[in-house]
């Protein structure tokens, strides 16, 4: 079984960016069964304009008729980082990150917990994705032929109870799809997402959008694998392109037997004997 993960370079148009995915997803690997997941803002990585342009209701639209025929084409399982999805009675939108089978089935749905609403030494300097986005309330954590599946996205990776209770939850694979800034990605991307890994003893499986953006974004890319241990299965530091590494069964259970510190954790018997 196979892990890939594919980084981008996507702006504002989906057209565009839609064909910058076709040319890399004819590069995939020939194994099957494989795990492919897409970056952060992979539909469209833009303005609020732009965003509210491309942004369908959950399971009805064009864009997500492509991303389903794409997994069924092709015989993937598809993890498409985030996409804009409409709230019904609200001009705000869910970022959200869809999961498709190899039949082109959409088999689970995360809606972004964490919003970005950060101020940042760059180009672009003030970030608010809370002006266009309204965030999730709600885990999620789906069945894959690859292991159970946690679902996560970009800001999220800073929050360490969200992947511990994606642990709880029996989640293998911790999937952080992102569109991390250079300036914080050069200093938190790499130990935040081996923390994680090592954390909950998962692999993690992090693509992510990479290069100059609109509006003067700039994103640090190096999509990573990392296997329970935290160790480093693939990177990718810059340009479009993508990475795969395979998925050992026996390493995942090998490492969380000899370490069982999820049987091991009390805070949470503690905080329950002094209720």
């Amino acid at each position: 079984m196979e892990l890939v993960a594919l980084q981008l370079n996507a702006g504002a148009s989906w057209p565009a960016n839609r064909d910058r995915i076709t040319a890399l997803l004819e590069r995939l690997p020939p194994r099957r069964p494989l795990l492919v997941q897409l970056p952060e803002n992979a539909v469209v990585f833009g303005n609020r304009e732009a965003v509210q342009e491309v942004a369908e209701p959950l399971g009805d639209g064009p864009v997500q008729d492509c991303l389903a025929q794409w997994a069924k084409q092709l015989g993937i399982w598809l993890v498409v980082g985030s996409m804009p999805t409409r709230i019904e009675h609200s001009d705000k939108l869910h970022a959200s990150c869809l999961v498709f089978n190899e039949q082109g089935e959409r088999v689970a749905c995360y809606h972004k917990l964490h919003l970005f609403d950060v101020d940042v030494a760059d180009g672009h300097g003030r970030y608010r994705e809370s002006a266009t986005f309204m965030p999730g309330n709600e885990l999620c954590v789906v069945d894959s032929p690859f292991g159970r599946l946690g679902l996560s996205i970009c800001y999220d990776l800073r929050f360490p109870e969200l992947y511990r209770a994606l642990r709880d939850q029996g989640a293998d694979i911790l999937m952080v799809p992102a569109a991390f800034t250079r300036v914080t990605g050069k200093a938190h991307w790499l130990p935040l997402l081996q923390a994680r890994a090592i954390e909950n003893q998962c692999y993690v499986l992090a693509a992510a959008q990479v290069g100059e953006h609109a509006g003067g974004r700039q994103t640090w890319g190096h999509s990573l694998i990392l296997d329970p241990w935290g160790e480093m299965c693939a990177c990718l530091p810059e340009g479009e392109g993508l990475i795969s590494a395979s998925l050992d069964q026996h390493r995942l259970d090998s490492v969380r037997r000899q370490m069982p510190v999820a049987q091991h954790a009390r805070l949470r018997a503690v905080w329950r004997d002094k209720e």
